[in-house]
């Protein structure tokens, strides 16, 4: 039986609302799919392995998790000027993240309901969770005065198709980065509580582990189709996904550099680990992952970065469209020359060896 699915509820109605950031290539994106191809897909490879991450979602250990304590009601006015503005905008593209896997899963769960409820059941329990995180990052939202408009989001935010395929490789690395991500920054302020500027982080360490989880859902779900990982073309889109996550995130974290710095956390460091980490965990549900060990691996994606925040500069500098364009194609050449290099860097094969370079 299908669970009920909890839509995130609105942060306060006293507080303001704010207006989404401009779409870009860094903001994330509400997601559709194929329906009748997921519904149709042969589970029998990685059938006990998906009715026992089911079970695991099942359990809903996070249940009692996401509740304000009283650290929550107390003003938040000291966190001010750039530290306040890159913290809000960490919680609003966070919440975005999450409210978009709330609704491509409420969705895929419901069209599946009738032909497959392994994976309906599976969606459901996968956006009950996401409907949790978005709605408890909108309510801290609020505490700064301002909220997410979800029910505009819905409605308003345009719609990317992926095939099914691509969905399981993005999903599956979004939540293994999104680990990574929290507990890193959960470790480092154990140690350092010093610069706990907010007790948003304390939940971090559960947090991750629902992302954890989801992770193995969509591992388990990759190994049971065959041409996901058994052929060169996978072996080419598992890396052209990881790639594309990973060069996402150095711009994203980059980009917002002082929000880091504002909790301790060298930028650079940070990601290097979180990228690391993330292709380590890989290997276990890709047949190549990228050599991040490559003396040019990091500095190709922060020459991607660098071109990015010109991008930025041009895009806000209130010339007319035509001139923008001419303007940003040397940045552009900069970023597709330094992937397309990244890419053809000799990967490491992770079915014949479990990870030697070939």
């Amino acid at each position: 039986m299908v669970s009920s699915i909890p839509t995130p509820e609105p942060a306060n109605l006293q507080t303001g609302i704010k207006a989404p950031v401009r779409e870009t290539l860094l903001t994330p994106r509400f997601y559709t799919t194929n329906f009748d191809a997921v519904a149709q897909m042969n589970l029998s490879g990685q059938q006990k392995e998906l009715e026992a991450v089911v079970a695991e979602l099942r359990a809903d250990y996070n249940r009692h998790h996401f509740v304000r304590n009283e650290e929550f009601k107390q003003s938040w006015e000291h966190i001010d000027g750039e530290t306040r503005q890159s913290f809000i905008d960490f919680l609003e593209r966070s919440c975005t993240s999450e409210f978009s896997g709330f609704l491509l899963f409420k969705e895929l769960s419901r069209k599946l309901k009738n032909r497959n409820p392994l994976l309906s059941e599976a969606f459901s329990l996968l956006a009950r969770d996401e409907a949790r995180h978005a709605g408890f990052l909108n309510k801290a939202m609020a505490d700064f005065g301002l909220s997410l408009d979800l029910g505009h989001l819905t409605k308003h935010r345009h719609y990317t198709f992926f095939p099914p395929e691509w969905v399981i490789y993005t999903v599956y690395l979004s939540e293994k980065i999104g680990y990574w991500r929290y507990i890193l920054v959960y470790r480092h302020l154990e140690k350092h509580p010093e610069h706990r500027i907010y007790p948003l982080f304390r939940y971090f360490e559960s947090w991750c582990q629902d992302e954890n989880r989801h992770g193995d859902f969509f591992k388990a779900l990759l190994r049971s189709q065959p041409k996901l990982w058994n052929n060169w073309k996978s072996r080419l889109w598992a890396r052209f996904f990881l790639l594309t996550v990973f060069a996402t995130h150095t711009l994203t974290v980059l980009e917002r550099a002082s929000f880091y710095e504002s909790i301790g956390i060298d930028p650079r460091e940070y990601n290097m680990q979180v990228i690391r980490k993330t292709n380590e965990t890989s290997i276990r549900a890709f047949p190549s992952v990228l050599d991040t060990q490559h003396p040019q691996f990091f500095e190709r994606l922060e020459r991607c970065a660098i071109a990015n925040q010109k991008l930025t500069e041009i895009s806000n500098n209130n010339r007319p469209i035509i001139i923008q364009f001419f303007q940003k194609l040397p940045a552009i050449a900069v970023i597709v020359w330094q992937l397309l290099r990244l890419y053809l860097l000799k990967p490491v094969n992770t079915e014949d060896s479990r990870g030697t370079v070939y």
